[in-house]
């Protein structure tokens, strides 16, 4: 498992101190200078870099590229980045969406020692044959092509060598500028830097054991196994490990080369038509999804068929979410602006109290800007990233996995739009949302879940008599003591104990003024000029006294 040391102790002991100076020389280079003096770490910098490639370019632009020098964990880290509205703004989210892995192939050696290291024997003995330039490369592993026998090809993917070292040391390094930022950086605390990087770390270890992949593999290909048209895949589990990764090789044409399709006699239309079901079903009826739908992973087959490949990022939406979900696009279709605030505000994780008036007039402008078009007149796209900016506006976090599950269904509207231009992608959607609507109202659904709550009502009547009597016997135990708690009452204390040293004060005072009095009039010795010093002593003490308390009820505005 990924984990962070001790990393408050890197700077004194200089560990990884090459990596930091090089991370932290990156992000003043970018122009971020402001940021490296407000956490007070400028003097970790070995050489500072005069060169400022950042002029013309967006805060948001020069976040990307600082990303794609530092290198595959921050590249990575970028890539899931883009996927979680709910931890960082969404203009930065688009931006985020252009990193690419430019990181080139590592050396074949190095491939035969990870095969030998995984399984105990040289590349010869475990493939038939091996082609030794990888045909695809990215930040956490290469992919070749090979033979495990002379008729079953194969692609196997290779995991970078040293590359959980490599984001070990780059995870501990970013953990903890994340802690010196919510520190001293105000205006970055609400991002949650901190709680970001450990739900990266969540993230990469899974891309970091191909076994992940290889079951969502085998799950996606469970989902389909009866659908002639789609194709996923085969896992050779023999030939695979956590670093290893062997899998059916797939000839095929990628979804966006439309020539290519063409020169191959497909039918475009029906091949969006198969695709959008692909996608849609995986969406609305299963909930677990393909969440990078993008052209460079969707395969064109022979007979129209369709291939995905690439399952490293998957998401799930359980059917109480998709419910919520449908509910939520029925009204805004209907254009019932406090059903979908309420709806909208159960599926988000809203940051503060939502003003609900604001929202539902944002929703009102939402529906009368876009509900009013023809269908052909849409662009589902920007209606959606609208969608997003308003639930952003009133600090609504929309959940990963749902916002994985819209990002996939734009990706593949998109692809969609490639290949037939005509092509209706929310028409296409309505009939699964209605089967979808259905299959929550029907009797074999209403009947699981009135058996469900009839179960849990039985185990509840079992074991009330028993635990009530635990209850009770702990309470003559003296075991359970009980604790109230008024909101408020702490404050009601004070006002109250200001109240009574004030009336105290006004005795005092009172007492002071009338024993001065008798004392002047007895002529209480010692004297002075025939006055009492003591009579004189106590008005004056009266006085300060009154002038004192006087000037505390002003203070608090209460005269």
């Amino acid at each position: 498992m990924l984990s962070f040391k001790t990393v408050s102790k890197v700077t004194k002991r200089y560990r990884h101190l090459v990596r930091y100076q090089q991370i932290i020389g990156i992000i003043f280079k970018y122009g971020f200078e402001n940021i490296i003096d407000a956490m007070k770490i400028d003097h970790y910098l070995d050489i500072i870099p005069f060169s400022k490639p950042h002029q013309k370019l967006s805060r948001n632009e020069r976040i990307r590229m600082v990303l794609e020098e530092l290198g595959p964990t921050f590249i990575k880290m970028g890539q899931v980045l883009s996927s979680r509205p709910d931890l960082i703004p969404l203009d930065l989210t688009r931006e985020l969406a252009k990193l690419q892995d430019k990181v080139p192939s590592f050396y074949f050696e190095q491939v035969g020692q990870i095969i030998l290291a995984e399984f105990g024997k040289p590349i010869s003995e475990v493939f038939h044959s091996f082609e030794e330039s990888p045909f695809a490369s990215a930040s956490i592993g290469q992919v070749h092509r090979a033979e495990l026998s002379p008729n079953e090809q194969v692609a196997v993917k290779i995991q970078r060598p040293g590359i959980r070292k490599t984001v070990e040391v780059d995870l501990e390094i970013i953990h903890y500028l994340a802690q010196v930022m919510e520190k001293t950086l105000e205006d970055v605390e609400i991002f949650r830097p901190v709680k970001i990087v450990e739900e990266f770390a969540q993230t990469l270890e899974k891309e970091l054991d191909y076994m992940v992949e290889a079951a969502n593999m085998e799950q996606m290909a469970d989902q389909f196994g009866k659908e002639s048209a789609i194709h996923i895949p085969e896992v050779h589990w023999s030939h695979s490990t956590q670093r290893v990764l062997c899998m059916e090789f797939i000839h095929g044409i990628k979804a966006d080369d439309v020539k290519a399709i063409d020169r191959a006699g497909l039918d475009r239309k029906k091949i969006t038509r198969i695709g959008a079901d692909f996608v849609l079903r995986q969406i609305f009826e299963f909930g677990f999804f393909h969440a990078d739908p993008h052209p460079g992973n969707i395969f064109i087959l022979e007979d129209q068929r369709i291939c995905m490949i690439d399952f490293g990022m998957t998401g799930f939406v359980d059917s109480s979410t998709r419910e919520l979900f449908i509910d939520l696009l029925q009204g805004l279709a209907s254009n019932n602006t406090r059903d979908t605030a309420r709806l909208l505000c159960r599926l988000t994780d809203p940051h503060e109290s939502v003003n609900m008036p604001g929202l539902e007039k944002d929703i009102s402008q939402f529906c009368a800007l876009y509900l009013s078009r023809k269908l052909e007149e849409l662009n589902p796209s920007r209606m959606i990233h609208q969608f997003f900016e308003l639930c952003t506006r009133h600090g609504l976090r929309i959940p990963p996995d749902l916002f994985l599950m819209i990002k996939a269904f734009l990706s593949i509207e998109g692809v969609a739009r490639t290949l037939d231009p005509q092509f209706d992608m929310l028409s296409h959607a309505r009939p699964y949302i209605r089967a979808a609507t259905l299959r929550k109202y029907s009797l074999p659904r209403l009947s699981r879940q009135f058996a469900g709550i009839a179960k849990d009502t039985m185990a509840l009547l079992q074991t009330l008599p028993g635990d009530t009597g635990s209850i009770i016997t702990q309470i003559k135990q003296g075991k359970i003591k009980a604790t109230i708690s008024i909101e408020g009452l702490e404050r009601i204390m004070m006002n109250q104990d200001q109240t009574s040293n004030r009336i105290s004060f006004s005795i005092i005072i009172a007492a002071l003024i009338l024993g001065s009095a008798i004392v002047l009039n007895s002529r209480i010795p010692p004297l002075i000029l025939g006055v009492s010093v003591i009579g004189i002593a106590g008005f004056i003490a009266a006085a300060v006294l009154g002038i004192w308390l006087l000037v505390a009820i002003i203070r608090r505005g209460r005269l």
